[in-house]
């Protein structure tokens, strides 16, 4: 997996905490766009979109991610992935996952429908052709779903330092443990301003991609939005950034500081 993609892929899967259903911190027509850059060179661009849809008689919210490399990065390396993940209002439960990447011409086209009542996925492999059913823990989520599903139950006003958090993702044949931590609060100096921000260190597999376990720092709005605002992984590589560079149709005003 390249860099690149695998930021994507982090950016994508960083947040998960369980709580009770609430109603949800974003809505209809919510678009995220950032920057992915080494430095001043941009390596590509990702996106997150949020569509209100129906998926079996099931009022859903339909997310899409798509990330691509651009530029000289895309002569080198091309990347164009997307990611998308079908939340069941009032319970943040995935119902449907798909999951179709072409990294440099590896390629993947998965689709993932979540049976909860029976906590079984139906996997499809739409390049071989196959289709497997596979058990699945409860409350599992998937690579998107994740990240909406904590925006809707953080509790920000008692998160204290040092706090861990851990979850079950569930993508491609099995489960996955995510864990993270939060470090504290922080205001950055961003385009938009100077924004406060909540700042969690998610724990990665340290090899190939990451330099160490600890090698992935979030910075995410302080406000009732909490969208990412920066993301830095620290690679083999290099150090590659994440940057939020636009964003529109929020549910909450975007807080920022103004001197």
């Amino acid at each position: 997996m390249n860099s690149n993609l695998t930021l994507l892929v982090v950016f994508l899967t960083i947040f998960s905490l369980g709580s009770n259903a609430q109603e949800s911190i974003y809505q209809d027509g919510e678009h995220l766009k950032f920057r992915m850059h080494y430095g001043f060179v941009t390596a590509g661009y990702a996106t997150l979109d949020v569509e209100e849809k129906m998926l079996d008689n099931k009022e859903v919210f339909h997310i899409k991610g798509y990330g691509a490399t651009t530029g000289m990065s895309k002569f080198f390396f091309k990347v164009e992935d997307i990611y998308q993940s079908y939340v069941e209002k009032g319970t943040d439960r995935p119902l449907r996952f798909i999951r179709k990447i072409d990294e440099g011409g590896y390629t993947k086209d998965l689709k993932i429908d979540f049976d909860h009542q029976n906590q079984e996925a139906t996997i499809t492999n739409y390049k071989y052709d196959k289709t497997v059913i596979r058990a699945f823990p409860q409350d599992a989520q998937d690579m998107v779903s994740a990240f909406y599903y904590l925006r809707n139950n953080l509790d920000t006003e008692n998160v204290a330092i040092g706090d861990e958090e851990d979850l079950d993702m569930y993508f491609d044949k099995g489960v996955h443990k995510f864990k993270m931590k939060f470090l504290g609060r922080e205001t950055l100096k961003t385009t938009f301003g100077q924004v406060p921000c909540l700042k969690f260190r998610p724990y990665v597999e340290a090899g190939r991609v990451f330099k160490e376990k600890e090698s992935l720092t979030v910075w995410v709005s302080d406000d009732g939005n909490k969208i990412p605002i920066v993301i830095k992984a620290d690679l083999a590589v290099g150090s590659l950034k994440a940057t939020l560079i636009e964003f529109k149709g929020l549910k909450h005003p975007f807080k920022i500081i103004v001197d």
